[in-house]
């Protein structure tokens, strides 16, 4: 991917609603299942918020009341009541902060279920589509920021609410003028606030944007590190990671600059709040309207009421970010796979044949209409029959991988029909089609597991003894018994602890572990040497007999004994026959044949 087409990706995608009701009633419905402790958190945010006002209230009583009387008794009362209101403020603090990221963490593990659930069952076309980078974001980055939205904004804002609400009601109550006096700075506060959601809403588009950016270069960098120093670009890599990098570091700075200006200037309309309060208040306690203890309640009520104010800003950029990563997460879940089971299935014959019929096939990649692209497919038209061995060859591009693509059911194609033992793959369940086939492709992926578990890829029904047996049918047994831990010695990511050579073996025992009706070979012996070649051809043939193979390979001499070669050219079918009939005939397979070998043998 490109750094234009990530970086006008990421543009795209940070310019998501601050706030849209249907995504937020939408990720409410994942509280659903946890009713009953969202309904705990909420009171024990009412109950908390509920304490705020005895504080304040319990002073006033202090001054106004046990003071000036000297009823050490009464203000012995007032003081337990103020640690009572404290020490019940700090267990439903800790009680709600415990409940309110215990679902956090929940919801955040059923939307990953969800999303690799989703991943899991789209189709092949979505992936060549999206980049991984990508989707690994939605995984992880964009439900972790959900779990915040949880965990510190959607339930715990109702807290930052009943507090205001309950602190305006108290003071009106206490004294109205006083009240108004208080909330003359309010209008200033309104638009500050204001002003930093605008400019922080735009410093974090900068930072998601920038962080796009690091991850697609991160991501090509660490792939491509083999190719950066082979020809000796290691500096020039980091130059431009550095470069990537500081846009990210001002972006977030320019946020640290409007944190660093919006919460003084809240202080300082708070401590206007507080001087205005002592002034007014101040007069009319001279006046004799006034008390000393309303005074100080006020006092109190106003640097609890300005908290929840910055702490509603703050959830503001909370709730934001949130809207931003469940619009993709939504996206990524709303898709439909492409290749769906049909509504009617058709079953395939039990025990089943392995016949494999291609009927006037037509396909492309990168479009559904007449125009929309190049067909890579036309009108491929063939039928391999029980145990046959089929090979398929051609030039790069030819569309020999597309059949197996297509056979597979990873696409549809446009025209025409491919049937599996006279049933059509597209009205049988695609577990139950693939079920009968075995694919050992070119780029073989071994998983961070142990020898044993990337041969059954998890089945439990292949025992260890199946699972010893294939390998040792394909040779794959010599090395594996050489490992320190043999069939359960992790094979590290991608299995890179093994050669080329042994990573293809161990894909073998995989496909015969799985005793497959049909066996197909994606250019399957392009990285293994002549030795190893032939120590797998051997075990092939055991292996082929009594089933279907169809068998795509650039090496012609891995070919030869196919009992039927067809040779595409530009998407057509254009000769079949035997090894030695294409030879006689003189046409492509000839050509091909002469240029691999002959020409070869003669430089």
């Amino acid at each position: 991917m490109s750094d234009t087409a990530s970086a006008a990706q990421a543009e795209e995608e940070a310019h998501s609603k601050a706030y849209d009701p249907n995504l937020l009633r939408r990720l409410v419905r994942y509280l659903r299942p946890y009713r009953g402790q969202v309904a705990v958190a909420v009171l024990l945010l009412v109950v908390q918020s509920a304490t705020q006002l005895a504080g304040p209230w319990l002073t006033k009583l202090a001054l106004d009341d046990a003071v000036p009387a000297r009823d050490t008794g009464f203000l012995l009362v007032l003081a337990g009541g103020y640690a009572l209101s404290l020490v019940i403020g700090f267990a439903c603090e800790y009680g709600q902060t415990l409940l309110t990221t215990w679902l956090g963490q929940r919801v955040m593990f059923d939307l990953r279920t969800e999303v690799f659930a989703r991943l899991q069952q789209l189709s092949l076309r979505y992936f060549d589509r999206n980049p991984v980078g990508r989707l690994m974001t939605r995984v992880t980055n964009d439900v972790e920021q959900l779990n915040e939205a949880f965990s510190s904004g959607i339930v715990t804002v109702f807290g930052d609410i009943f507090t205001l609400v309950f602190i305006l009601a108290a003071m009106v109550r206490l004294d109205w003028r006083l009240a108004l006096v208080t909330f003359t700075v309010l209008p200033l506060v309104g638009v500050a606030t204001f002003v930093f959601r605008a400019l922080i809403r735009v410093a974090y588009r900068d930072i998601r944007v920038r962080l796009a950016r690091i991850n697609t270069n991160l991501q090509e960098s660490v792939t491509g590190v083999r190719v950066l120093q082979l020809f000796g670009r290691e500096r020039e890599a980091r130059e431009r990671f550095g470069a990537i990098n500081r846009d990210h570091l001002d972006a977030n700075l320019r946020s640290i600059t409007y944190y660093a200006l919006f919460f003084p200037v809240i202080e300082v309309l708070t401590a206007v709040a507080l001087a205005l309060i002592l002034w007014y208040g101040g007069g009319e306690t001279l006046r004799g309207t006034m008390t000393v203890g309303t005074v100080a309640a006020f006092l109190q009520y106003t640097r609890r009421f300005f908290r929840p104010l910055q702490d509603l800003s703050e959830k503001y950029n909370i709730l934001q970010a949130a809207m931003a990563s469940s619009e993709r997460i939504f996206e990524l879940l709303d898709t439909e796979p492409e290749i769906r089971d049909p509504a009617a299935p058709l079953h395939l014959p039990v025990p089943g044949r392995g016949e494999i019929e291609f009927r006037d096939v037509w396909f492309r990649y990168d479009g559904e209409r007449e125009d929309d692209g190049q067909w890579v497919l036309r009108g491929v038209s063939f039928r391999a029959a029980p145990g046959e061995r089929v090979a398929i060859v051609g030039a790069t591009g030819a569309g020999k991988s597309t059949i197996i693509n297509l056979l597979m059911r990873f696409y549809d194609p446009q025209r025409g029909e491919i049937l599996f033992d006279g049933v059509p793959v597209s009205r049988v369940p695609v577990k139950e089609l693939r079920d009968r086939i075995s694919l050992v492709l070119q780029d073989v992926f071994l998983f961070s597991e142990d020898v044993q578990r990337n041969i059954r890829l998890g089945r439990d029904d292949i025992p260890d003894q199946a699972v010893r047996a294939a390998a040792a049918r394909v040779g794959a047994d010599r090395f594996v018994r050489r490992l320190p831990g043999g069939y359960a010695q992790p094979l590290g990511e991608r299995g890179t602890s093994l050669s080329v050579g042994e990573r293809q073996l161990v894909s073998f025992a995989r496909a015969l572990a799985f005793d497959p009706q049909v066996l197909v070979l994606d250019e399957a012996t392009s990285s293994v040497d002549s030795e190893l070649e032939a120590q797998i051809d051997e075990a092939l043939a055991t292996l082929m007999r009594g089933r279907t193979s169809l068998v795509i390979a650039h090496r012609l001499s891995t070919i030869q004994h196919a009992d039927q070669i067809l040779v595409l050219h530009h998407g057509e079918l254009r000769e079949r026959g035997t090894h030695a009939e294409l030879l006689r005939r003189g046409g492509l397979y000839a050509r091909l044949y002469e240029l691999q070998f002959v020409r070869s043998a003669a430089g």
